[in-house]
């Protein structure tokens, strides 16, 4: 495969906590306005992260070719390190003096509910970046990252007639419904959670099928439900990949968007391109941390067919 993807979005240091408990058992519904509570956890990790840092991994293990782009602060030397251990493109990741690299707080309960608190740092220069620093480029992604980058970097794909995932995230509190239409409409493919799914149309005013119209494809995430595939005015079930134990959901999502990248840059038809998205997020969820999971295509291809009992 010699298609090749850019990566526009965060790295970031995860510190990620599990509380052995439910939060819901904690947070007073009629005191939500007033909220004060702490959540005793036990363990915490450090862990390399970001939504561009996770996606590119993923598709790295896949063996695409993948360009990840964003900025970072002066303590991403050990990130650094490991991006090179890993034999990863590092020729985009811009380094902002006197700034610190993305940090996310991440605590998750027994329920996989996740509470996080984010340090935008070095991100916040994402816009110092520009795609078309990068040459030849055959698809990207823009997934959460500084507001401005994120802006600047939609428009740099539209005006380069590059087709690109709209990822927005955690980033879309950001934008307001216009600036997120205007997203959606340079974009060629959306891809949301449940849960962003309906606050994408509180903020935008538009339905799935008002969306969906606009892009080739309209990706939502719905955890172990699966996932569907709203395209050319059909909608399409994606049933979800059993797993034995459920470790964390961390980086999930982001492995669910790399194998949306590899399924689109090779061609693949919707319902593949959405079986190996979520067989990818299966994959991660049985391991602590983002990054800390490993396969070859071989093991993918076996995997596939194991539960999808077609070959990949």
């Amino acid at each position: 495969m010699t298609k090749i993807a850019l990566i526009c979005g965060s790295y970031a240091f995860d510190s990620i906590m599990v509380f052995h408990d439910h939060f819901n058992n904690h947070i007073l519904p009629d005191r939500v306005h007033m909220l004060n509570v702490s959540f005793l956890v036990s363990t915490m990790r450090k862990e390399f992260g970001g939504c561009a840092g996770n996606i590119a991994y993923n598709l790295h293990l896949l063996g695409a070719k993948s360009v990840p782009m964003a900025t970072v602060g002066t303590d991403f030397t050990p990130y650094l390190a490991w991006m090179k251990k890993c034999h990863m493109n590092t020729a985009y990741i811009k380094i902002i003096e006197d700034q610190y690299t993305g940090q996310a707080f991440i605590t998750t309960d027994m329920s996989d509910n996740q509470i996080t608190i984010f340090h935008s740092g070095a991100m916040d220069q994402s816009h110092q970046n520009k795609v078309s620093d990068v040459g030849m480029v055959d698809i990207g992604i823009v997934s959460p990252d500084g507001r401005t980058g994120m802006i600047e970097h939609a428009e740099q794909f539209k005006q380069l007639n590059i087709p690109f995932i709209f990822d927005p995230g955690q980033g879309m509190p950001m934008f307001s419904g216009e600036e997120l239409i205007n997203f959606i409409e340079q974009s060629s493919y959306v891809v949301v959670n449940s849960y962003e799914s309906q606050m994408l149309q509180d903020r935008t005013g538009l339905n799935l099928e008002n969306i969906a119209i606009k892009v080739k494809a309209l990706f939502i995430t719905k955890d172990i439900q699966g996932s569907e595939i709203h395209t050319e005015g059909k909608v399409i079930n994606i049933t979800p990949v059993k797993v034995d134990v459920s470790q964390d959901p961390t980086g999930c999502g982001d492995a669910y968007r790399a194998g949306l990248l590899y399924g689109l840059m090779n061609n693949m038809d919707w319902k593949t391109i959405g079986q190996l998205a979520g067989l990818l997020g299966a994959i991660k969820v049985t391991h602590l941390g983002a990054q800390n999971h490993q396969f070859d295509m071989g093991y993918i291809e076996k995997y596939y067919q194991d539960n999808y009992g077609e070959l990949l």
